[in-house]
Protein backbone atom coordinates (compact mmCIF):
# COMPACT_ATOMS: atom_id res chain seq x y z
CA UNK A 1 0.00 0.00 0.00
CA UNK A 2 1.11 3.55 -0.64
CA UNK A 3 2.21 5.27 2.50
CA UNK A 4 -0.22 8.44 3.40
CA UNK A 5 1.65 9.31 6.75
CA UNK A 6 4.78 9.99 7.80
CA UNK A 7 5.43 12.16 4.04
CA UNK A 8 7.26 15.44 4.15
CA UNK A 9 5.31 18.00 5.49
CA UNK A 10 5.35 21.57 3.57
CA UNK A 11 8.11 24.25 4.83
CA UNK A 12 8.16 27.72 5.20
CA UNK A 13 7.84 29.13 1.43
CA UNK A 14 8.33 32.93 1.08
CA UNK A 15 5.82 35.01 -1.32
CA UNK A 16 7.76 34.50 -4.02
CA UNK A 17 8.43 30.69 -4.16
CA UNK A 18 4.23 29.89 -3.65
CA UNK A 19 3.59 32.66 -6.43
CA UNK A 20 6.29 30.45 -8.57
CA UNK A 21 4.44 27.08 -7.58
CA UNK A 22 0.32 28.91 -8.02
CA UNK A 23 1.99 30.16 -11.62
CA UNK A 24 3.40 27.00 -12.58
CA UNK A 25 0.20 25.15 -11.38
CA UNK A 26 -2.37 27.32 -13.74
CA UNK A 27 -0.04 26.86 -16.55
CA UNK A 28 -0.20 23.45 -16.54
CA UNK A 29 -3.56 23.02 -16.36
CA UNK A 30 -4.14 25.62 -19.28
CA UNK A 31 -1.93 23.00 -21.08
CA UNK A 32 -4.28 20.11 -20.34
CA UNK A 33 -7.46 21.51 -21.25
CA UNK A 34 -5.74 22.76 -24.67
CA UNK A 35 -4.57 19.22 -25.40
CA UNK A 36 -7.50 17.84 -25.36
CA UNK A 37 -9.14 20.23 -28.10
CA UNK A 38 -9.40 19.76 -31.84
CA UNK A 39 -9.63 22.67 -34.59
CA UNK A 40 -13.03 21.56 -35.28
CA UNK A 41 -14.28 21.45 -32.07
CA UNK A 42 -13.22 25.29 -31.20
CA UNK A 43 -14.68 26.62 -34.81
CA UNK A 44 -11.12 26.31 -37.02
CA UNK A 45 -10.72 24.73 -40.16
CA UNK A 46 -9.63 21.26 -40.23
CA UNK A 47 -6.09 20.90 -41.33
CA UNK A 48 -4.94 17.68 -42.67
CA UNK A 49 -0.82 18.27 -41.82
CA UNK A 50 0.53 16.05 -39.26
CA UNK A 51 0.25 18.49 -35.80
CA UNK A 52 3.64 18.04 -33.59
CA UNK A 53 1.68 18.22 -30.15
CA UNK A 54 -2.18 16.87 -29.66
CA UNK A 55 -4.26 19.60 -29.62
CA UNK A 56 -4.73 23.21 -30.35
CA UNK A 57 -1.45 25.40 -30.67
CA UNK A 58 -1.17 28.01 -28.68
CA UNK A 59 -1.76 30.30 -31.15
CA UNK A 60 -5.06 29.27 -31.71
CA UNK A 61 -5.77 29.14 -28.01
CA UNK A 62 -4.81 33.11 -28.12
CA UNK A 63 -6.92 34.42 -30.97
CA UNK A 64 -10.01 32.39 -29.71
CA UNK A 65 -9.64 34.18 -26.57
CA UNK A 66 -8.62 37.40 -27.70
CA UNK A 67 -4.96 37.74 -26.62
CA UNK A 68 -1.52 37.55 -27.66
CA UNK A 69 0.50 34.30 -28.40
CA UNK A 70 3.53 35.06 -26.39
CA UNK A 71 0.87 36.17 -23.03
CA UNK A 72 -0.85 33.17 -23.80
CA UNK A 73 2.48 31.32 -24.24
CA UNK A 74 4.06 32.96 -20.96
CA UNK A 75 0.59 31.84 -19.20
CA UNK A 76 1.00 28.17 -19.91
CA UNK A 77 5.06 28.27 -18.86
CA UNK A 78 3.96 29.29 -15.58
CA UNK A 79 5.35 32.53 -15.45
CA UNK A 80 4.20 35.30 -13.15
CA UNK A 81 2.14 37.52 -15.18
CA UNK A 82 -0.37 39.65 -14.14
CA UNK A 83 -4.41 38.15 -15.40
CA UNK A 84 -7.31 39.45 -15.13
CA UNK A 85 -10.73 38.22 -14.36
CA UNK A 86 -11.85 39.63 -17.72
CA UNK A 87 -8.88 37.53 -19.25
CA UNK A 88 -8.76 34.49 -17.52
CA UNK A 89 -12.82 34.22 -18.18
CA UNK A 90 -11.95 34.46 -21.88
CA UNK A 91 -9.58 32.01 -21.71
CA UNK A 92 -12.03 29.17 -20.07
CA UNK A 93 -14.70 30.05 -22.74
CA UNK A 94 -11.78 29.08 -25.96
CA UNK A 95 -11.14 25.71 -24.27
CA UNK A 96 -14.62 25.30 -23.88
CA UNK A 97 -14.30 24.65 -19.92
CA UNK A 98 -16.97 22.37 -18.70
CA UNK A 99 -18.79 24.29 -15.24
CA UNK A 100 -16.35 22.34 -12.83
CA UNK A 101 -13.46 22.84 -15.14
CA UNK A 102 -14.11 26.26 -15.29
CA UNK A 103 -14.56 26.45 -11.62
CA UNK A 104 -11.47 25.10 -11.18
CA UNK A 105 -9.80 27.76 -13.39
CA UNK A 106 -10.64 30.53 -11.28
CA UNK A 107 -9.73 29.32 -8.21
CA UNK A 108 -6.24 28.40 -9.67
CA UNK A 109 -6.41 32.28 -10.78
CA UNK A 110 -7.19 33.49 -7.41
CA UNK A 111 -4.37 31.83 -6.09
CA UNK A 112 -2.09 34.41 -7.31
CA UNK A 113 -3.50 36.74 -4.87
CA UNK A 114 -1.73 36.42 -1.34
CA UNK A 115 -2.77 33.27 0.77
CA UNK A 116 -2.48 29.77 1.43
CA UNK A 117 -4.58 26.62 1.71
CA UNK A 118 -5.74 25.73 4.97
CA UNK A 119 -3.63 23.08 6.93
CA UNK A 120 -4.62 19.79 6.51
CA UNK A 121 -6.57 18.26 9.64
CA UNK A 122 -5.17 14.94 10.55
CA UNK A 123 -7.44 13.93 13.95
CA UNK A 124 -10.98 15.02 14.81
CA UNK A 125 -12.41 15.67 18.31
CA UNK A 126 -15.03 12.54 19.74
CA UNK A 127 -17.91 13.71 18.90
CA UNK A 128 -17.88 13.13 15.27
CA UNK A 129 -16.84 10.37 15.81
CA UNK A 130 -19.80 9.78 17.57
CA UNK A 131 -22.05 10.83 15.08
CA UNK A 132 -20.74 8.21 12.26
CA UNK A 133 -21.06 5.84 14.83
CA UNK A 134 -25.09 6.72 14.60
CA UNK A 135 -25.50 6.21 10.86
CA UNK A 136 -27.07 3.08 10.05
CA UNK A 137 -25.60 2.91 6.55
CA UNK A 138 -21.55 3.00 5.89
CA UNK A 139 -20.33 6.93 6.32
CA UNK A 140 -17.14 8.57 6.95
CA UNK A 141 -14.72 11.59 7.35
CA UNK A 142 -11.88 11.91 5.10
CA UNK A 143 -9.49 15.11 4.58
CA UNK A 144 -8.67 16.77 1.27
CA UNK A 145 -5.68 14.16 1.28
CA UNK A 146 -8.37 11.41 0.93
CA UNK A 147 -7.06 10.15 4.49
CA UNK A 148 -10.04 8.28 6.31
CA UNK A 149 -10.13 9.92 10.01
CA UNK A 150 -13.38 8.61 11.01
CA UNK A 151 -16.15 5.67 9.82
CA UNK A 152 -18.72 3.57 10.87
CA UNK A 153 -18.99 -0.57 10.89
CA UNK A 154 -20.70 -0.13 8.09
CA UNK A 155 -18.06 1.13 6.07
CA UNK A 156 -15.48 -1.73 7.45
CA UNK A 157 -18.76 -4.49 6.22
CA UNK A 158 -19.81 -2.62 3.06
CA UNK A 159 -16.12 -1.17 2.01
CA UNK A 160 -13.42 -2.09 3.44
CA UNK A 161 -12.40 -3.52 6.92
CA UNK A 162 -10.18 -0.11 7.39
CA UNK A 163 -10.35 -1.31 11.62
CA UNK A 164 -8.32 -4.06 10.88
CA UNK A 165 -5.76 -2.17 8.80
CA UNK A 166 -2.82 0.48 9.85
CA UNK A 167 -3.74 4.19 9.70
CA UNK A 168 -0.93 4.40 6.75
CA UNK A 169 -2.94 2.00 4.49
CA UNK A 170 -6.49 4.24 5.63
CA UNK A 171 -6.51 6.51 2.29
CA UNK A 172 -9.52 5.84 -0.06
CA UNK A 173 -8.16 6.98 -3.29
CA UNK A 174 -5.06 4.46 -2.54
CA UNK A 175 -7.27 1.76 -1.59
CA UNK A 176 -9.52 1.89 -4.47
CA UNK A 177 -6.30 1.50 -6.65
CA UNK A 178 -4.75 -0.97 -5.10
CA UNK A 179 -6.79 -2.98 -2.50
CA UNK A 180 -8.18 -6.12 -4.66
CA UNK A 181 -11.39 -6.59 -1.92
CA UNK A 182 -12.22 -3.17 -2.23
CA UNK A 183 -12.01 -2.94 -5.99
CA UNK A 184 -14.06 -6.45 -6.35
CA UNK A 185 -16.97 -5.12 -4.51
CA UNK A 186 -17.51 -2.24 -6.43
CA UNK A 187 -19.21 -3.20 -9.49
CA UNK A 188 -18.88 0.26 -11.40
CA UNK A 189 -15.65 0.05 -10.63
CA UNK A 190 -14.34 1.98 -13.47
CA UNK A 191 -16.97 5.05 -13.12
CA UNK A 192 -15.74 5.73 -9.31
CA UNK A 193 -12.43 5.86 -10.12
CA UNK A 194 -11.96 7.96 -12.85
CA UNK A 195 -14.91 10.47 -10.57
CA UNK A 196 -12.23 9.84 -7.20
CA UNK A 197 -9.33 10.54 -9.14
CA UNK A 198 -10.57 13.66 -11.02
CA UNK A 199 -11.95 15.18 -7.21
CA UNK A 200 -8.68 14.24 -5.73
CA UNK A 201 -7.16 16.50 -8.76
CA UNK A 202 -8.59 19.83 -7.35
CA UNK A 203 -7.17 19.57 -3.69
CA UNK A 204 -3.96 18.25 -5.55
CA UNK A 205 -3.96 22.30 -7.37
CA UNK A 206 -5.44 23.74 -4.03
CA UNK A 207 -2.21 22.76 -2.11
CA UNK A 208 0.37 23.28 -4.88
CA UNK A 209 2.77 24.39 -2.10
CA UNK A 210 2.57 20.75 -0.29
CA UNK A 211 4.81 18.24 -1.35
CA UNK A 212 2.96 15.86 0.25
CA UNK A 213 0.82 15.70 -3.12
CA UNK A 214 3.13 15.46 -5.72
CA UNK A 215 4.97 12.65 -3.23
CA UNK A 216 1.72 10.49 -2.58
CA UNK A 217 0.79 10.97 -6.56
CA UNK A 218 3.69 9.74 -8.16
CA UNK A 219 4.17 6.42 -5.34
CA UNK A 220 0.99 5.62 -6.52
CA UNK A 221 1.33 6.10 -10.28
CA UNK A 222 4.05 3.53 -9.92
CA UNK A 223 2.04 1.42 -8.06
CA UNK A 224 -1.16 1.30 -10.26
CA UNK A 225 -0.80 1.60 -13.64
CA UNK A 226 -4.64 3.23 -13.80
CA UNK A 227 -4.34 5.22 -11.41
CA UNK A 228 -1.20 7.07 -13.44
CA UNK A 229 -3.64 6.69 -16.41
CA UNK A 230 -5.85 8.50 -14.91
CA UNK A 231 -3.87 11.17 -13.32
CA UNK A 232 -2.36 12.09 -17.10
CA UNK A 233 -5.82 13.03 -18.16
CA UNK A 234 -6.03 16.10 -15.72
CA UNK A 235 -9.48 15.81 -15.11
CA UNK A 236 -11.23 17.92 -12.60
CA UNK A 237 -14.88 17.48 -11.03
CA UNK A 238 -16.03 19.00 -7.86
CA UNK A 239 -18.22 16.75 -5.43
CA UNK A 240 -21.88 15.64 -6.40
CA UNK A 241 -24.15 13.12 -5.24
CA UNK A 242 -22.69 9.68 -6.85
CA UNK A 243 -24.07 6.32 -7.30
CA UNK A 244 -22.34 3.46 -6.33
CA UNK A 245 -23.02 -0.39 -6.76
CA UNK A 246 -21.84 -2.84 -3.93
CA UNK A 247 -21.95 -6.89 -4.29
CA UNK A 248 -20.21 -8.52 -0.58
CA UNK A 249 -18.22 -11.80 -1.34
CA UNK A 250 -20.31 -14.98 -2.01
CA UNK A 251 -23.46 -12.86 -1.86
CA UNK A 252 -25.88 -12.32 -5.24
CA UNK A 253 -27.54 -9.10 -3.75
CA UNK A 254 -26.32 -5.74 -5.00
CA UNK A 255 -26.12 -3.16 -2.82
CA UNK A 256 -27.08 -0.10 -4.36
CA UNK A 257 -26.00 3.41 -2.70
CA UNK A 258 -26.06 7.03 -3.69
CA UNK A 259 -22.98 9.18 -2.00
CA UNK A 260 -23.72 12.00 -0.61
CA UNK A 261 -20.85 14.72 0.50
CA UNK A 262 -20.92 17.35 2.90
CA UNK A 263 -18.48 20.10 3.86
CA UNK A 264 -17.07 20.65 7.15
CA UNK A 265 -17.22 23.93 9.54
CA UNK A 266 -15.34 27.12 8.77
CA UNK A 267 -12.48 25.73 11.16
CA UNK A 268 -11.87 22.78 8.57
CA UNK A 269 -12.35 23.55 5.32
CA UNK A 270 -10.56 20.30 4.19
CA UNK A 271 -12.92 17.82 6.10
CA UNK A 272 -15.36 16.05 4.05
CA UNK A 273 -18.06 14.30 5.46
CA UNK A 274 -19.69 11.34 3.17
CA UNK A 275 -22.96 8.99 3.88
CA UNK A 276 -23.97 6.23 1.75
CA UNK A 277 -28.02 6.80 1.69
CA UNK A 278 -29.77 3.34 0.28
CA UNK A 279 -31.42 3.59 -3.09
CA UNK A 280 -35.39 3.00 -2.46
CA UNK A 281 -35.85 -0.67 -2.04
CA UNK A 282 -32.07 -1.64 -2.24
CA UNK A 283 -31.89 -1.70 1.48
CA UNK A 284 -29.48 -3.76 2.67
Amino acid sequence: MVETNGLSQPAHLSPVDLNSMRAKTLGDYLKSRRARLQPEQVGLAKTYRQRRTPGLRREEVAILAGVSATYYTYLEQGREVAVSREVIESIGRALQLSPDEYTHLLGLWNGNEPGMAPPITSEITQPWQEIVNQMAFPAFITNDRAELLAWNTSVDKYLLDFTSRVPKQRNMISSLFTDPEMRARILNWEEMAAHSVAIFRTSYDKYAHDPWFPQFVDNLSKESPEFASLWELHRVEAKRVTRVFYQLPDQDQVNIYDIKSLSFTLDHPDLHLCIYSPVKGQEP
